[in-house]
C-alpha cells in the first residue's frame, strides 16, 4: 500500500466508495464520473502503477481482476455488452498511477 494512493486508500477503506464487488485481490467501485450508464473501475489490491506493470508482477492479481470483470458485468446486465479500458500513462488519460480497469456499458458505445 502506498499512503499517498488513493485507491490504495480506498483499498484500506480509509477512503469511502461505493463498491460494487469485491474478490481476493480486487475490488470494483462505481466510477465518480461516469462515461456511460454502468461505469465501474476494478482496482487490484496491489499497488502497481499500470496494468502491465501489474501483469509482469502478479499473472494472478491480474487474473482475479479480469475474473472479477466477468462477475461485474453479470451483475450489472452488460454480460454480452460491455468495453474494458485500461490507461496506461497520463497520455493515454491515466489520472491515477494504481492499476485499474474501466467496465463500460448499459448504452451502445461508439466504436473506437
Amino acid at each position: 500500500m502506498t499512503t499517498d494512493c488513493l485507491f490504495c486508500r480506498i483499498v484500506a477503506g480509509e477512503v469511502p466508495a461505493a463498491r460494487v464487488a469485491e474478490s481476493e485481490r480486487s475490488i470494483a467501485i462505481r466510477d465518480i464520473n461516469p462515461a456511460a450508464p454502468v461505469h465501474v473501475l476494478v482496482v487490484p489490491k496491489r499497488h502497481e502503477p499500470d496494468v502491465g506493470a501489474l501483469a509482469s508482477s502478479s499473472t494472478e492479481d491480474l487474473a482475479d481482476a479480469f475474473a472479477l470483470i466477468a462477475e461485474v458485468a453479470r451483475q450489472e446486465g452488460i454480460a454480452t455488452d460491455h468495453r474494458i479500458v485500461a490507461n496506461t500513462g497520463s497520455g493515454a488519460g491515466q489520472t491515477i498511477f494504481h492499476a485499474h480497469l474501466h467496465v463500460l456499458g448499459g448504452k451502445r458505445l461508439p466504436e473506437r
